[in-house]
């Protein structure tokens, strides 16, 4: 076996025991590591029992996993993953986080918790050796205050080393909020999943790892040294604007030139805003330019400060996704009030994305007269940063509507719709539990297809897209491939070079067609896993559809009148399903199974079908 090792550390949270699980070879070869890995391994473990398993009950295993390219391929990520209290599925999240390098130098491709701590913990693993303590001291705090006490606290309790790399939860996921995030270095965030919750629930408070040893033999070691520098060069000419610019960038093309972008709660898609841009972001709030993680050659990512009312609120650039739903979602066109808002949900531990979201649901249904003023208890306002600064620590802390809408957006319109006696739904833009991201596809100039979140196995996840052709990069069968190989997308150039890396690494010599049936076999089991649900949501053939605002036409901007239609949608749904090898119904057939080597799960299509 050549690039893993061939096992994962599991901890028993009740009682602190460790034990290794032996990962045969075959299952790295079928589904790589990171999302393929626990979506197999979840699937075998818990089967015909899927939809019992309650995402925010401690039985609900948290996989922390690498992938065979990490330590080799430039860049790190951490793939963060369990059954989601977003969708009821597995989503693989990722977060770039040196725990993953650290975990492979401990000799494991992964940490998996199960079970509980009755109070407050938090985990140090030194080279394989698990150590349990007590979080108490830390249990409440946010990003800054935690960072900075955490690494003095390792010191005293375990001699851990400065520096040592850790994951962690801000006050969201101790309240078991939905849209918590598991969070890194303050403002990298494994966001879609809802996982923070997940050690919420778990009473974990941070993971920290160090590990001693080398990584894992592998078979082509001169090959991959002169792939290694050669991607080096090439990412870093492909990528110059992303070093200036980060994904900041795209404040001002996607909503300016493509009409793609969240507009008070997606009512629009366009601004003409200039300065909200990378521009007025370089100019009102980056005091450093660029930096990276470990063996990024992108270096997209700025350092933002801004000074408020005697406070200081740092955050990265922030990235577009942030800038997107935790700015013009919201009504907010100024740089500045954006970096505070991300500030403060990177301080409170959650998603940008999700909690954006669902905070222009509840401004929308304010503005309509659905939900009011003695209900949530201050006015909502579009581009009110002090509201809205309120109203996402109300979500974090569940405090009055936050108890609400720390259930998500899809959760929140359905206990809203059932408390008004109306239909809600129609504002939740949200796909299966999942919040979209920030790239429309009504203008038809953004990279989603008609049906890239409607078909996802991820739901609205904007980073796994559903499309045509399948086996493509313009398709989920490759973000699959990129979530289990434990990469990011900003460093990887194309398929090929991508499935080079991945024969040097492992010497299985697989070929183009073979590396993407990796990927449909993922979606495919990610599907059937989505299509059990449960336990207090399940999907069906109706839900392979966009959020209803997506049909309305666009009433702003060049693209103004244009929008996509149910008819058109429908036909490629059909084409999909089939061309997948999925039936009418989007139920993998038992055929496809067995052609994928899942012929273990076919019994499992019982259940969907009933």
């Amino acid at each position: 076996m050549k690039g893993f090792w061939g096992r994962l550390l599991e901890v028993d949270l009740a009682t602190g025991a460790a034990h290794v699980l032996e990962i045969p070879e075959k299952a790295y070869r079928m589904f790589l590591g990171g999302r393929g890995l626990a979506t197999y391994l979840l699937a075998k473990k818990y089967g015909e029992k899927w939809r019992l398993l309650d995402p925010l009950s401690p039985e609900n295993p948290l996989m922390l996993l690498t992938g065979p390219l990490t330590g080799y391929y430039p860049g790190v990520k951490l793939s963060v993953t369990g059954k989601s209290p977003q969708s009821n599925s597995v989503v693989g999240s990722v977060v770039s986080s040196e725990v993953a390098v650290e975990l492979k130098a401990s000799g494991f491709d992964g940490l998996v918790l199960k079970g509980g701590c009755e109070k407050p913990c938090y985990i140090y693993v030194e080279n394989g050796r698990v150590h349990l303590r007590d979080a108490s001291d830390i249990w409440g705090l946010g990003g800054l205050k935690l960072i900075k006490k955490f690494h003095s606290l390792l010191k005293e309790d375990v001699n851990g080393e400065p520096g040592t790399p850790f994951v962690y939860i801000g006050p969201a996921g101790e309240n078991r909020v939905r849209t918590a995030a598991v969070m890194s270095k303050l403002a990298h965030a494994a966001g879609y999943g809802g996982y923070g919750a997940v050690m919420g629930v778990k009473k974990v408070k941070a993971i920290a790892v160090k590990g001693y040893g080398s990584l894992p033999s592998i078979y082509d070691p001169e090959s991959l040294s002169s792939l290694f520098r050669s991607t080096l060069r090439n990412v870093r000419e492909r990528m110059k604007r992303f070093r200036q610019w980060g994904t900041t960038e795209g404040t001002w093309y996607t909503g300016y030139y493509l009409s793609s972008m969240p507009v008070r709660n997606w009512q629009e898609e366009w601004h003409d805003v200039k300065n909200f841009s990378h521009v007025g972001f370089e100019l009102e709030t980056w005091v450093k330019n660029p930096w990276a993680d470990w063996g990024c050659p992108v270096a997209c990512m700025k350092l933002s400060l801004v000074k408020r009312e005697g406070e200081v609120y740092v955050t990265d650039n922030p990235d577009y996704e942030m800038a997107a739903y935790l700015g013009s979602n919201l009504g907010v066109f100024n740089p500045k009030e954006t970096v505070l808002l991300s500030s403060l949900a990177d301080e409170l531990g959650l998603c940008g994305i999700q909690t954006g979201n669902v905070m222009g649901f509840a401004i929308e249904l304010y503005e309509k007269g659905v939900l009011t003023r003695d209900e949530v208890g201050y006015e909502l306002k579009w581009g009110d940063v002090e509201c809205l600064a309120r109203l996402m620590r109300d979500i974090a802390y569940r405090r009055g509507i936050g108890e609400v809408l720390a259930e998500g957006t899809y959760r929140a319109a359905r206990i809203l719709s059932e408390q008004k006696g109306v239909d809600l739904t129609r504002y939740a833009v949200q796909v299966k539990g999942i919040a979209v991201g920030a790239h429309g596809v009504r203008s038809r100039r953004d990279y989603p297809q008609p049906i890239s979140y409607a078909l996802s196995a991820q739901g609205g996840d904007h980073t796994s897209v559903a499309g045509f052709p399948v086996d493509s990069t313009e398709s989920e069968t490759w973000y699959a491939i990129l979530d289990s190989g434990v990469v990011c997308m900003f460093t990887v150039l194309d398929d090929k070079g991508l499935l080079e890396y991945l024969n040097i690494i492992t010497g299985w010599g697989l070929n183009l067609n073979e590396f993407y049936s990796i990927g449909r076999r993922i979606i495919t089991l990610q599907r059937l896993l989505l299509s059990l649900g449960g336990p207090d949501a399940e999907w069906g053939v109706k839900d392979d559809d966009n959020p209803p605002r997506f049909y309305e036409p666009l009433p702003t901007g060049p693209y103004r009148g244009s929008s996509i239609g149910r008819d058109e949608v429908e036909e490629l749904k059909k084409k999909y399903y089939a061309e997948i090898g999925w039936d009418e119904r989007g139920i993998p057939t038992e055929e496809t199974l067995r052609a994928l080597g899942l012929g273990e799960f076919a019994p499992l299509l019982n259940q969907v079908r009933e």
